[in-house]
């Protein structure tokens, strides 16, 4: 393919162009414009990346997902989740899931405990500078 420049992408209009030089390269077998195609695809990664992050889902919208692909109900939800108040509160995001829930429902879906647990906290700021403050006492 001739003149295939990479487009960096600061707009959605730049977007729409650069996924259209997307598809003009994806049926190349010439090295030049595989080597295109995949720049702009990770161009192209990092705007919408930038632009709409991805939100990790939370336990319920984890569980709700699991329930639906199997085919399973509130009340099929009881045996892993211990009573129906629990379910519900569970699925409402009121109540997180103890160890024990993890456990069975990992069990019982086979996916890795970290995708029924909470993320953990950001990390604390780092400490202020001590002040000068003594010093300067000193130094009088």
């Amino acid at each position: 393919m001739t003149d295939a420049t990479l487009i960096l992408i600061d707009s959605d209009a730049e977007l729409a162009r650069a996924r259209a030089l997307v598809e003009r390269l994806w049926d190349s077998s010439d090295p030049a414009d595989l080597a295109r195609l995949e720049a702009q695809a990770r161009l192209i990664a990092a705007y919408e990346e930038r632009n709409w992050p991805r939100r990790r889902p939370s336990t319920a919208d984890v569980l709700r997902h699991l329930m639906h692909q199997h085919g399973l109900t509130r009340a099929d939800m009881v045996l892993l989740l211990g009573t129906p108040s629990r379910v519900s509160e569970v699925l409402r995001g009121k109540k997180v899931l103890s160890m024990a829930m993890v456990q069975r429902l990992r069990a019982r879906f086979r996916i890795p405990a970290d995708l029924l647990l909470p993320p953990p906290p950001p990390p604390p700021p780092p400490p202020a500078a001590p002040r000068r403050r003594a010093a300067k006492q000193a130094a009088a």
